[in-house]
């Protein structure tokens, strides 16, 4: 741990061992006239490689900082219509001005050509042609091309690794994070360039005064005014299949919409478009993607590590709207309105061998468990924004609602070889959810100050119920005796209140901007719960009106309330090399949880500080090198303090003892970070290196009966979960052969304490990946888009009971192929090879997954009609082996079968 340490800091140290020079000046043509936007790059002598550049401004001014070990560089200096200049300079600080010979410069054509990256300040503007091939018909499509951009499978846009806090389109913020929709359906013919806004502050006032360190996008369209879209409407076989996508678009400069509807049962998650990817600043006040508290379960068959396509078998129906304006003649104040419903229906069935060590307390045993399910999402969420955002004032306030209907439903057998058992239940849970938020934010500039005041109200309320029929099923000794039939109902209601209310004042002098808050966080959260059975002769199962009778070592009537006054100072300083911002909060923890029923009352008044801190050197124009620490503490939630037993699941039980603590959890975290991102040669990486340090009051000490079942409790006792890792990912595009390429690789170690059956163990865990992208657009016949990831994992276990100690490993491999070849016009033909490998012991499993597409473009019309079959080998099951510290798994779960679909595809306008 240490030498990794050590040479990670030799290697962060290192690109310091050369003093950074800055040579500034001025450049004036021969009559003295300045000249703006001439190009100024600094270059070692012999070398075909620029260190650093920069661009002359409106008075001819230029300032370039780079790092060297050479003891003279060249400088040189271009512009349009003026005869290039070169100069070998000392490596030295120093003012160099030059004036430029008057030269014609010759077109020998008369055609346009753009640079495909250009650079001006913090924007980075890639032209899309460049990027994108023959079968490319979105914006998403194009964007896993650019190099240092990278889409996620959940449709998060990363830019050098991390996530963007904006995106925009024609500089305004219509989805309000939720950009999902816009980048999976904007036709790509719609799109000029897009554009990363590095370090990018959203909230105008606070621009120059708080910096930020995350990037955002812009995409600027061809026209100011646009109407777009993209549709789809796909029908198929093997069973009935249909796939329809409607998503037309209107990009104007007083307002804009996006009305977007999508059903199909292929497997395509289209409802996960809703989510919010980006966040914004945290002056924007506060949002979340509104979720229910899912306490209640009943038991999941598994799902593989496979594109979501491979195996979900769906019904979804998706709807949504989005809707800006401005409501003012300056354009200053906004007006979105959002809303979206999603009806979802999917079946879900595993089969599962796991084999049981034996331990002191228990012999060694076999459950094998088949379990087929039925999930019902039927949700919809409304949101209202009005924002007023410019250099002299901030205004935000978001209002949402959010209602769910959701129901799931299992069907398990189950078989114990040490119980001799072999038994059958069916399952059913009904989770109605009300969730309502509140947010808001406004910034006053006052003198040469600025006031924020920021409010956040929430209120949500669950209410879930569990029903197992029969209730001999559950097989939980102790409980149902003498009782072995009838109904078992798991009653929960969980009402939230959180209000967050704070105030601050910042002040900015020479660079740094001071801002002290004072603040008040409060959160209410009550628990009632109870277990209940319908016996069967007590009355007749068929009775509309049955007796319940409640077990009371199942009931709960908690009531966990946390009030947090704080005070904090934050800290914000930037230059045009230096980015620092810290906050120092000093918290009053108050936090008591209730349950007068169980004679529980528990409580912690306690002070914490709790510090963060970022700092970030940009140098040599193309590097930099960032810092960060921070100390944080939480005290769980109420689903760690109650102590009512609770069937959360057909197989689990959850409790804390009435006498352990509330929990008490202080984190410590520090990591480091050095970037290069050049546009002048297409080559971006990032080298990252983490740290963190959880220390925690209380351990989880998880028994397991014969029949299999695991009853959750815990232990009072320190402990540690400590964490490193570091990773790496470097990316190059290649013009001459339009190719875009990158690695990546990462590395992380976990170690923690743990307790299984009344026994201590230390399990340390590793994890590494290697990661390969590339794609190719060089021949005009072919295109080439190809993913591998080999992952390898290794997990050791030590404890004084022998049956405790082991150690295995675990590795995969698995890739993507797209080849598209066109071999006449308008024509294209498309193979996809998905492949999933695993290896355990001396276990192992190939997974491989073909797709063959035909496609037919009008061009005249820009329709295209496609064939495709999808799954040609019709693999129908997934197999897996595991290996865990206590057990040993086999599972293998359903598939999608091999499937046709024709499909119609068009862009609106």
């Amino acid at each position: 741990m240490k030498l990794r340490i050590t040479l990670f800091l030799m290697i962060l140290f290192s690109t310091f061992s050369f003093a950074q020079k800055t040579v500034s000046g001025k450049i004036t043509d021969e009559d003295g006239v300045a000249i703006p936007s001439a190009s100024v790059t600094i270059e070692e002598p012999g070398k075909d490689a620029i260190l650093a550049y920069a661009i002359t401004n409106s008075k001819g001014e230029y300032k370039v900082t780079f790092t060297s070990a050479e003891s003279n560089v060249d400088l040189k200096v271009k512009a349009f219509n003026q005869r290039p200049l070169t100069k070998q300079i000392s490596n030295s600080d120093q003012t160099v001005n030059f004036k430029m010979e008057g030269e014609a410069t010759e077109i020998k054509e008369v055609q346009l050509k753009t640079k495909m990256i250009t650079a001006r300040g913090d924007t980075i503007a890639y032209d899309l042609k460049a990027f994108d091939s023959k079968s490319d018909r979105t914006l998403a499509d194009v964007m896993k091309k650019i190099p240092g951009i990278e889409v996620n499978t959940d449709g998060t846009i990363l830019y050098q690794g991390n996530a963007i806090n904006k995106f925009y389109v024609n500089g305004k913020d219509l989805m309000e994070g939720g950009y999902g929709t816009i980048n999976n359906s904007l036709p790509k013919d719609a799109v000029q360039k897009v554009e990363v806004l590095e370090n990018h502050q959203p909230v105008k006032i606070l621009q120059d005064k708080v910096p930020s360190d995350q990037a955002a996008i812009n995409i600027k369209l061809k026209n100011s005014v646009t109407m777009t879209g993209r549709g789809e409407v796909g029908v198929g076989g093997s069973p009935l299949l249909w796939n329809v996508k409607l998503t037309p678009m209107f990009f104007g400069q007083k307002s804009q919409w996006v009305v977007n509807y999508k059903t199909n049962n292929t497997g395509e998650q289209v409802e996960n478009e809703g989510n919010i990817l980006a966040f914004g600043n945290r002056f924007e006040g506060r949002r979340i993607n509104a979720s229910q508290n899912d306490w209640l379960n009943v038991e999941n068959a598994d799902t593989p590590n496979l594109p979501v396509k491979r195996y979900l078998m769906n019904s979804v129906h998706y709807v949504s709207a989005n809707y800006l304006t401005n409501i003012d003649k300056k354009k200053e104040w906004e007006l979105k309105a959002n809303a979206n419903y999603t009806n979802n229906a999917v079946e879900r069935e595993s089969y599962a061998k796991t084999d049981y060590f034996a331990t002191t307390n228990e012999p060694a045993s076999t459950v094998t468990q088949n379990i087929f399910n039925n999930f019902y999402t039927d949700k919809a969420k409304g949101e209202l924004i009005f924002t007023k955002n410019a250099k002299k004032g901030f205004f935000k306030n978001t209002t949402s609602f959010s209602q769910y209907w959701n129901a799931d439903r299992g069907i398990a057998d189950r078989t114990n070889t040490v119980a001799n058992s072999d038994r059958h239940g069916e399952q059913a849970v009904e989770s109605p959810t009300t969730s309502f938020q509140n947010s808001l934010s406004t910034i006053v500039p006052w003198k040469e100050k600025m006031v924020n005041v920021l409010s956040y109200i929430s209120y949500q309320n669950d209410r879930q119920t569990l029903e197992v029929s029969p209730a001999s099923y559950l097989q939980i000794p102790g409980f149902f005796t003498p009782y072995t039939s009838g109904l078992a109902t798991q009653n929960m209601r969980l009402k939230t209140f959180e209000a967050n209310h704070s105030a601050n004042i910042g002040f900015s002098t020479k660079g740094w901007t001071f801002t002290p808050e004072i603040g008040f966080n409060f959160k209410s959260t009550n628990l009632v719960s109870d277990l209940s059975n319908v016996l069967t002769n007590l009355p007749a199962i068929d009775d509309p009106n049955p007796v319940y009778t409640p077990i009371s070592a199942y009931s709960n009537d908690l009531t966990y309330t946390t009030a947090t006054p704080y005070a904090s100072v934050g800290v914000n300083y930037k230059n045009d090399s230096w980015m620092i911002y810290a906050n120092f909060p000093v918290n009053s923890n108050n936090i008591k949880a209730d349950d007068p029923a169980r004679s529980v009352s528990k409580d912690v008044n306690k002070v914490t500080f709790e510090p963060n801190i970022f700092a970030q050197y940009t140098f040599a124009s193309f590097w930099k090198a960032s810092v960060n620490a921070n100390i944080n503490n939480n005290f769980g939630e109420v689903n760690t303090a109650y102590s009512g037993f609770m069937m959360t699941s057909p197989n689990g039980i959850n409790a804390m003892d009435a006498n352990n603590p509330i929990p008490q959890n202080n984190n410590k975290s520090a990591g480091t970070r050095i970037e290069y991102r050049n546009p002048l040669n297409n080559l971006f990486f990032n080298v990252n290196y983490r740290f963190s340090d959880a220390k925690r009051n209380l351990i989880s000490s998880p028994i397991r009966n014969n029949a299999g079942y695991t009853i959750m409790q815990y232990i009072e006792q320190d402990n540690h979960v400590l964490n490193n890792g570091y990773s790496a990912e470097v990316g190059k595009y290649f013009p001459k052969f339009k190719t875009n390429a990158s690695l990546s690789y990462s590395n992380n170690t976990s170690k923690s304490d743990a307790y299984q059956n009344g026994f201590a163990y230390t399990s340390r865990n590793n994890a590494q990946s290697y990661g390969f992208k590339f794609n190719n657009t060089y021949f005009s016949w072919m295109s080439i888009d190809y993913n591998f990831n080999i992952s390898r994992t290794k997990q050791v276990s030590k404890s004084s009971t022998p049956q405790l100690n082991n150690e295995n490993s675990r590795s995969g491999f698995n890739h993507n192929l797209g080849v598209f070849l066109y071999p006449i016009e308008n024509h294209t033909i498309g193979f996809n090879w998905d492949q999933v490998n695993t290896s355990a012991a001396e276990q192992h499993y190939n997974n491989g997954f073909y797709d063959l597409s035909y496609q037919f473009t009008w061009a005249k019309k820009k329709i295209d009609f496609e064939l495709k079959w999808m799954n040609i080998a019709n693999k129908r099951v997934f197999e897996t082996y595991n290996i865990n510290p206590q057990s040993i798994s086999y599972t293998r779960i359903q598939l999608r079968p091999s499937q046709v679909m024709f499909t119609v595809k068009f862009n609106f306008q």
